[in-house]
This record gives C-alpha cells, structure tokens and sequence, in this order.
C-alpha cells in the first residue's frame, strides 16, 4: 500500500522493504495512516529500484535484515549512500548475538508492538527544532531532602 502521487511538503517518505507480503502490507498500512509516504518494497532488489526511482528523499529506510538477494544491510548501504541523513530502522527475529549497526542505524527484534514501532519511528525521524535542547545547567535535577 502506498500513495500514488508525491509527498506533501509536510511528509516524511519511510522506504519499506520485506519479504513477508503480510508484513508487509501490515506495516504499509499502519504508517500510511500514521500520515507517512510509503514506497513498499517486496524485498530488497526492489527496495533498490524504489530507491533510484523515488525523485524526492527518504527519510527512513524500515528493512528486514534477512532477506534473499540484496539483504537488510546491503539495501541501507544503498540507501545511505544517496541519502546520507537517513535513518535506517532494521527489523529481524534475530534474538543472539550483537549487532553492530552504523551511525544512524537502528535495531528492532521481532516481534514488536505497533506501539513500539510508532514510536521508534516519530523519535527517528523527528524535527531536529522538536528536540528540545538543553545545556548542563538546565537539566532539572531530581534531590531527596535530608
């Protein structure tokens, strides 16, 4: 599931890419209704050719890491190179192990909430002026009285 036309000026684009076609449509859905521009990809051959053909940016890359032919990281190595603030979110059943992900780069096991990802997602790719920033000083401190 995806838009037919082109982003509004207000929207971010998240690339989706998976070879499972239910979740594929699953998390298509759920960020079009979230208010995202979706490209959906079946896999990452098609994530690649999404990627050359979109004409705006993407702001988020939300991949499988495992997936025939050009896998999880091959397809952000893609990604990154065009776009290189992009934020790549890798999904997986992966459950041992460390993974080591680039700057920018992030790691969601599955499976997951909606609710986890809608919020992974909105910290991600939020509005650098929406973070609000603090100095040393300004950080309110939590003290017990004695």
């Amino acid at each position: 599931m995806e838009h037919l036309d082109t982003p509004r000026s207000d929207q971010k684009t998240i690339l989706v890419a998976t070879n499972e076609p239910s979740m594929l449509e699953f998390i298509s859905g759920f960020l079009v209704k979230s208010g995202y521009y979706v490209l959906s990809a079946t896999g990452g051959d098609e994530g690649v050719r999404r990627m050359t053909q979109y004409q705006h940016e993407i702001h988020l890359l939300l991949s499988a890491l495992d997936m025939p032919g050009v896998n999880g990281l091959g397809l952000a190595a893609q990604v990154s190179i065009r776009w290189p603030s992009v934020k790549v979110l890798l999904m997986s059943e992966c459950s041992v192990g460390t993974l080591i992900l680039n700057e920018g780069w992030h790691f969601l096991p599955k499976p997951f909430l909606q609710s986890q990802l809608n919020a992974l997602i909105s910290t991600l790719i939020m509005p650098e002026s929406a973070i609000p920033k603090y100095t040393r000083a300004e950080l309110p401190f939590i003290t017990t009285a004695p």
